[in-house]
């Protein structure tokens, strides 16, 4: 077999480089989050959750297995999951952002030390996966539906992409290695090959990618192959339905994502991936219709999706029990996936206010503020105190009641760490005429747009504890250029303040998207000033699991009732299940997010049904803290709840 040799394209710190769409995407070598909200969770992440992730990777035996398939002893030895390398490669890739956004010397030699161990390990041919293939061992691609080979491969491309963009030519020989898998993979399933799909969609983005920064054309077309073949029932029969798999209804027939939330969102990045490069407008079309469909009848109101828990699956329209809620991490992190590339391919602001919402709320809530523990899934609803996680043994994935230092299916700190290491390039982007802000957060952009004009600003805002978001030029400019910033959705009433020369104009400040056009001078400024009082959320009737409750929001931030703050406002051991919110009393004037809270104690007895209801007697009355939901149980074990129940009357 030929190995094509690697072609340089740079496209910059970005892991989404599409070759046509709305907005251009400025990486991490543009825009560098300096402070604030992000910027202290990317040192967490850069300190303290690289080295977290590596100690039990080594410490679980998932490295070790790559040493072991060079020694000859994978089928007596190997440990973990049949997807275990994948969280080698996800690990790399985090690497690898790390290492574009702060150049840290530690890093680059762990990652070659890592990238040598995982060499060593891939066949002659290009194979490269420690589940399969060698004596002892299952055949190759002989389980595509729970074997995850080609998944796995996946996550290495992308690993690959990354440290081609932030090191192009690295001596380290990664590119090397994911480019060899590819060309196997498109000679076994290749247009005259197994025509066939992996049950678990990721090889599709790993591979757009990988076209993208080594312009081999192959690799779009193995990936346009792979998402052709998908919904024609190449997968077997399983108890879920093959609705599990995508793999029932082909993707531009598809209505909404459906089935494993992980492998449907995976599966439309790469999708919408396809569609923009090879300019099918009809694919790009169907899978912004499953994303309109998606968020508003099958996405929770932290952002986070799917509510099944045996299968980690979306449930039907409106299904979104919080108590029941799975809200897988990685789930959270490929719907950023998704909707980033629709952002990309329209210029739309509702793909960056799901974005900002998932962010805080699913992505922001599985790290520890230490970053050495995690959320696999995420409860809108904690009915019994958490017991907390034994810090030496890897926990069951969904099973954790409070964050875990590892899982037995351990995907998701490994993804959190790659996401949060490149989200510098979800900050911000290009087009011919200037650039948009999409995500606020402390930090300089600095890029060139088409024609040679160079744009260079500093963001600086606390955001989300205030709602002021203030952009100044760093150079004069001599011509004209547009400066957008998104408005959420959320933000009716923000206003937008220009200055230049001494002198301030106001101009409004609609939910979508606000442009400023000028030649920008030092000493100018642009200050969007965004409504930041809570605000109560009430549920679309028909989401029958929490009819007759509110949820509380600020900002981008959804808030939680946590039993600590309860007993606090109370005196007394409170359950926040006996607790009834006034929505008319909330109130920030203190500082805090407060409200009014009245208590209540149940009757038990024989049997939970009567027509009169179930007895209760009245407790005490207060007002009561309300934290983001991203911090909750960071005190300690508590009952918790994101939908409370209202008064009578409210």
């Amino acid at each position: 077999m030929t190995t094509t040799q690697p072609t340089r394209h740079h496209a910059g710190f970005v892991p989404v480089a599409p070759r046509s769409g709305t907005l251009r995407p400025l990486g991490g070598d543009q825009v560098r989050i300096t402070d604030g909200f992000w910027a202290r969770r990317q040192e967490v992440n850069g300190t303290r959750t690289l080295a977290h992730v590596r100690h039990w990777l080594e410490r679980e035996g998932w490295l070790p297995n790559f040493d072991l398939a060079v020694a000859g002893g994978l089928a007596e030895g190997r440990r973990g999951r049949e997807f275990s390398d994948s969280e080698v490669y996800k690990y790399l890739e985090a690497l690898a952002w790390e290492i574009g956004r702060t150049g840290g010397d530690a890093h680059e030699r762990e990652l070659r030390e890592v990238v040598a161990r995982v060499a060593a390990a891939q066949e002659p041919d290009g194979y490269l996966g420690t589940a399969f293939g060698r004596p002892g061992q299952a055949p190759r691609w002989s389980d595509l539906e729970w074997g995850h080979e080609l998944y796995c491969l996946g996550h290495l491309f992308q690993s690959a992409v990354a440290r081609e963009r932030t090191r192009p030519g690295a001596d380290d020989g990664l590119l090397t290695i994911a480019r060899r898998a590819a060309d196997l993979v498109c000679e076994v399933f290749g247009a005259d090959g197994i025509a066939r799909v992996c049950g678990h969609a990721e090889v599709e983005v790993g591979l757009a990618e990988l076209a993208r920064v080594t312009d081999e054309p192959r690799y779009l077309e193995q990936a346009a192959l792979f998402v052709e073949r998908r919904g024609r029932g190449s997968l077997g029969q399983i108890e879920f339905g093959q609705q599990y798999f995508q793999d029932d209804v082909p993707v531009r027939d598809a209505e909404v994502l459906r089935g494993h939330a992980v492998r449907a969102n995976y599966l439309a990045a790469g999708a919408v991936d396809v569609a923009t490069d090879l300019g099918d407008d009809g694919l790009l079309e169907a899978l912004t219709r499953q994303w309109g469909s998606t968020t508003a009848r099958r996405t929770y109101v932290t952002g986070g999706q799917g509510s099944h828990h045996m299968d980690e699956a979306f449930g039907d329209d409106f299904v979104l029990p919080p108590d029941r809620a799975y809200s897988e991490t990685c789930a959270g992190i490929a719907s950023v996936m998704f909707s980033w590339r629709l952002l990309l391919a329209h210029g739309e602001a509702r793909y960056a206010d799901l974005i900002e919402r998932t962010l805080y709320n699913v992505v922001a809530t599985s790290p520890s503020s230490d970053g050495d523990a995690f959320y696999y899934a995420n409860t809108l609803h904690q009915r019994v105190p958490g017991a907390p996680a034994d810090p030496e043994s890897a926990s069951p994935r969904a099973l954790s009641s409070l964050r875990a230092p590892w899982f037995d299916v351990s995907c998701c700190p490994p993804n959190v760490a790659r996401t949060l290491a490149g989200l510098d390039a979800l900050v911000a982007t290009a087009d011919g005429d200037g650039i948009q802000i999409h995500q606020y957060a402390g930090c300089t952009v600095d890029t060139t747009l088409d024609d040679g004009r160079r744009v260079s600003v500093r963001v600086e805002t606390a955001y989300p504890a205030d709602g002021r978001v203030r952009i100044v030029p760093l150079e004069d400019g001599d011509d004209a250029w547009t400066l957008s910033i998104r408005v959420p959705e959320w933000a009716a009433g923000a206003e937008l303040a220009v200055t230049s020369g001494g002198d301030t104009s106001l101009l409004p400040a609609e939910p979508g998207y606000v442009a400023v056009r000028r030649r920008f001078r030092r000493g100018d400024a642009v200050e969007l000033v965004l409504p930041m009082r809570p605000r109560v959320t009430r549920p679309d009737p028909r989401i029958d699991a929490v009819r007759g409750c509110v949820a509380v929001e600020r900002g981008p931030e959804v808030l939680c009732l946590e039993s600590v703050d309860l007993v606090e406002a109370t005196g007394g051991p409170v359950d926040v299940a006996q607790a009834l919110v006034d929505p008319a009393s909330l109130d920030d004037t203190s500082g805090e997010v407060r409200i009014g809270v009245r208590t209540r104690a149940f009757e038990d007895r024989s049997w939970p049904y009567a027509g009169d209801g179930v007895p209760t007697r009245p407790g005490s009355t207060g007002d009561v803290r309300l934290v983001p939901y991203h911090s909750w149980a960071e005190r300690g074990p508590s009952t918790m709840r994101v939908w409370m129940p209202v008064v009578d009357g409210a």
